[in-house]
């Protein structure tokens, strides 16, 4: 019963599966195995446009080294004020790109503008050579705070990014959550609104450890694999990352495993926000709830075996609940159960 994060689960059985197969009989290492080369015309398929793709075995290796081929040491990344790449990559993305800074833009519910974007872009002192130098734009999707850019708001930093000739690149570590959320297609949330890199997440969603670099832009592609090398990310058993890229979008098993999630989500919100004294921090809107609690009630949900964490400190009543592919609705319902017992407790009192 841990609703602590989707990092707590184990592997999808589908992917499992996938890497015992893998794992009969040797292969060619570093990638020149058929496994990877598939992944080439897979990913094009899937995002329908030709793509150059290249496996890592972190989100953090992934969101690190493509923010390195577009942002210089003297470039500025701009982000949201509360996004992974900007609170909890230990300094990935500047070590990465060999000093570059971020640059965080603040937004309600782990969102920024266009607007936002363009007031910061238009006072970066381009061209100056006594201040860093704009570069890139990153974006979360779904956000740290579990709620999700549409489609036309993508676009519309894209159009912003693109004007002062900056390249934009999205963290999808919950991609597939967000995809199912919005219903629409990897193409309309990629590169049809404005992307130049993504990094595909897969681990949050069943896989053992693989996430993928996208590059839409292929020029942008050319010095990534002797960044990747560099990096320490090329893995010399390369079909072992790759083959569970291969089993997770096969027959849609990261829709599947994305829209079961959400859906657990969806019931979990049902559910809680009723009670006394519940409050949404964030519209809820992928795979993750934050929610203020009455004490009572968490100190009641935490006898009763259930994990979470506690957002803002030990003694915040704020909760981040996050459901998985696996989740089990029967755990979601005892849950609700103990939180619907614990409020009646406090209201008798």
């Amino acid at each position: 019963m841990n609703f602590c994060s989707d990092n707590v689960t184990g592997v999808a059985p589908e992917i499992m599966a996938a890497l015992i197969a893998a794992n009969q009989g040797t292969t060619m290492p570093y990638g020149n195995e058929q496994y990877t080369q598939r992944l080439q015309s897979l990913f094009s398929e899937l995002f329908e446009t030709d793509v150059i793709v290249f496996p890592v075995a972190t989100g953090s290796a992934a969101n690190s080294l493509a923010l390195s081929v577009i942002t210089p040491p003297y470039g500025a990344i701009y982000c949201h004020n509360e996004s992974h790449i900007n609170l909890d990559e230990c300094g990935a993305p500047e070590f990465y790109t060999g000093g570059a800074k971020l640059v965080t833009i603040p937004g309600e519910h782990g969102k920024f503008s266009a607007e936002d974007l363009a007031v910061k872009l238009k006072n970066a002192g381009a061209g100056i050579v006594h201040h860093i130098q704009p570069a890139a734009v990153s974006i979360t999707q779904a956000t740290e705070a579990g709620t999700v850019y549409t489609v036309d708001e993508i676009r519309q930093i894209a159009e912003v990014t693109h004007a002062h000739n900056l390249s934009l690149h999205l963290d999808g570590a919950r991609f597939a959550n967000a995809i199912v959320s919005l219903g629409c297609t990897p193409a309309e949330m990629t590169w049809r609104a404005g992307v130049d890199i993504l990094s595909f997440g897969a681990t949050k969603n069943g896989a053992m450890a693989a996430e993928a670099v996208v590059f839409f832009k292929q020029q942008l592609a050319e010095s990534f694999a002797f960044r990747r090398k560099r990096g320490g990310h090329l893995f010399s058993k390369m079909r072992f990352l790759s083959v569970q890229l291969e089993a997770y979008i096969k027959d849609d098993l990261w829709l599947k495993n994305a829209t079961h999630a959400n859906k657990m989500t969806a019931k979990l919100i049902q559910g809680l926000s009723c009670l006394p004294g519940a409050k949404l921090c964030h519209p809820v809107e992928a795979n993750e709830i934050f929610i203020q609690l009455p004490e009572v009630v968490i100190q009641g949900l935490f006898a009763e075996g259930f994990q979470f964490y506690r957002w803002e400190g030990e003694d915040s009543t704020t909760l981040r609940l996050v459901t998985a592919y696996n989740t089990k609705e029967e755990d979601v319902n005892a849950f609700i159960k103990a939180a619907e017992s614990y409020s009646v407790v406090l209201a008798n009192r």
